[in-house]
């Protein structure tokens, strides 16, 4: 049993395939090329599986933003929540947990006891507690984003709620002489004070983080003072596509 599992975000399109209850591939495609290059349109998006190099495929299960576009004759479209909580379920083999999903352009934070979603919350309406937030700082500073991830001693504290003004007000804490070090554990700092309202409710269990922001090293040692665990998963980014194999390998058509 070979399943197809794509995350169709924002920015970049996750693939995984499942056989036998292993992942045996995955691929990360920019959202635009995958679009232009990967498939065709005929009043629905179809996804070129051949162009893909994947074949031999009995279930496809597509989540993201782009879920709802693929082609529903191959792809059971399953929403974003419902993918990670699974693709959760895979890479730890917990059952309770709360998973923080960083994003490209999206917050999520759900709560899960017994293998039930119990409780979430969301933020989508601002670049500021995403990952998109962390890149354009990172730019700001000409620093690559790993290197920017490392800092969260000493953090210079930046005020502004919008991510837009934030360059602005890093610029000019640039102007002042502050040390890049500082700068960047600033900027990883800020994230964490903007997810912290998303976290109130779910403190003190063990946190699974996801994401592309999972691999930042300063928002985990933010992190550890308000949770029993912090758990990274090996693949943060491929979790949704992830989750998507997992659930279908779990409800087979």
């Amino acid at each position: 049993m070979r399943i197809l599992g794509i995350d169709l975000g924002s920015r970049e399109v996750k693939i995984a395939v499942m056989e036998d209850n292993k992942i045996i591939k995955k691929q990360k495609i920019s959202t635009m090329s995958f679009y232009r290059d990967y498939c065709s349109y005929d009043g629905k998006v179809t996804v070129d599986l051949n162009k893909l190099d994947i074949n031999d495929i009995d279930i496809a299960v597509s989540t993201g933003y782009g879920r709802n576009n693929t082609d529903l004759n191959k792809f059971t479209p399953i929403n974003e929540i419902k993918a990670h909580v699974y693709g959760g379920f895979y890479q730890t083999g917990l059952k309770d947990f709360i998973l923080l999903d960083i994003g490209g352009q999206d917050v999520k934070v759900v709560k899960v006891e017994k293998g039930i979603t119990t409780d979430l919350e969301l933020n989508e309406k601002c670049a500021a507690s995403c990952g998109r937030y962390l890149e354009n700082m990172a730019n700001v500073l000409e620093i690559s984003i790993d290197d920017m991830s490392k800092e969260y001693e000493n953090p210079v504290e930046l005020n502004s709620t919008c991510a837009v003004f934030s360059e602005s007000e890093l610029i000019g804490k640039i102007a002042e002489g502050v040390s890049i070090e500082s700068l960047c554990a600033g900027v990883n700092y800020s994230l964490y004070k903007r997810l912290n309202p998303l976290l109130t409710k779910f403190k003190g269990r063990k946190l699974v983080l996801t994401g592309g922001v999972a691999n930042n090293v300063a928002i985990k040692e933010y992190l550890k003072k308000d949770y029993d665990e912090i758990i990274s998963v090996k693949d943060p980014q491929f979790n949704g596509a992830i989750g998507c194999c997992y659930y279908g390998s779990k409800f087979r058509r």
